[in-house]
């Protein structure tokens, strides 16, 4: 196997793999295609790396720069991460992640975070730290990595790039909430059963991930009500 960068001869391949790898995901909105693309047309994509097998592109990884209420620079957001069904259990997504925050820290990165499971993702490194958050979801799935003993304080905003998909434009209430519904699946690490529901005008939407959790979506916040930890799944 071979983790390189992506080239524009790939990109193709990449949609292909992103779209398989989401296809049959219990709360994909089959959005993840459109993110990479938004973020690459917004040159937002700081890296983009293909795994490839005998020619063949089966994953891929994308990192781009996140927003820290304090100001501080060079911290980046992972995600999304795909890798073909078939090839999925094998270690290329952990592979792809690997080589990602390698180049990160060349590039002078000061951190990285993300929306995922803390099983899986502590084997890089990741934690989950207080004084990093961000609106909108859980604090328990929400993790970073500082890549020095400086850690950023304050609120993080990932690129608008996420809230991108194919019948609306970035921005607005249902911009937010693609955003949120698109970081909780980043990473293949989302509750098994979710659920759309309507609740009271004024409340916004409700979701519940069948584990005793409601997230009450407002347009410029999120309530999570929990009375138990959800049990994620799946790992690329």
């Amino acid at each position: 196997m071979i983790v390189r960068n992506e080239t524009n001869s790939d990109i193709e391949a990449i949609t292909k793999v992103t779209i398989a790898a989401f296809r049959h995901h219990p709360i994909g909105n089959h959005t993840e295609q459109f993110i990479i693309s938004a973020l690459r047309d917004a040159n937002a994509l700081t890296i983009s790396l293909v795994a490839e097998i005998e020619g063949q592109v089966v994953g891929h990884v994308a990192f781009s720069p996140v927003t820290i209420s304090d100001g501080s620079l060079n911290w980046y957001g992972l995600g999304p991460v795909s890798v073909l069904p078939e090839y999925q259990k094998q270690g290329i997504g952990k592979s792809l992640i690997r080589e990602g925050l390698s180049l990160l820290k060349a590039l002078g990165g000061k951190g990285c975070v993300l929306v995922g499971d803390p099983g899986y993702y502590e084997g890089f490194g990741f934690r989950n730290v207080s004084e990093l958050i961000h609106p909108g979801v859980p604090q328990e799935v929400f993790l970073a990595m500082p890549f020095d003993t400086q850690v950023a304080h304050g609120s993080v905003v990932f690129h608008e790039g996420f809230s991108a998909n194919s019948s609306q434009p970035a921005g607005g209430f249902g911009g937010k909430l693609s955003v949120v519904k698109s970081l909780l699946l980043i990473a293949g690490r989302c509750p098994s059963v979710f659920m759309w529901c309507n609740i009271p005008a004024n409340a916004g939407l409700c979701l519940c991930d069948g584990a005793a959790r409601v997230f009450l979506f407002h347009p410029e916040s999120v309530e999570s009500v929990s009375s138990r930890a959800n049990n994620p799944h799946g790992a690329p």
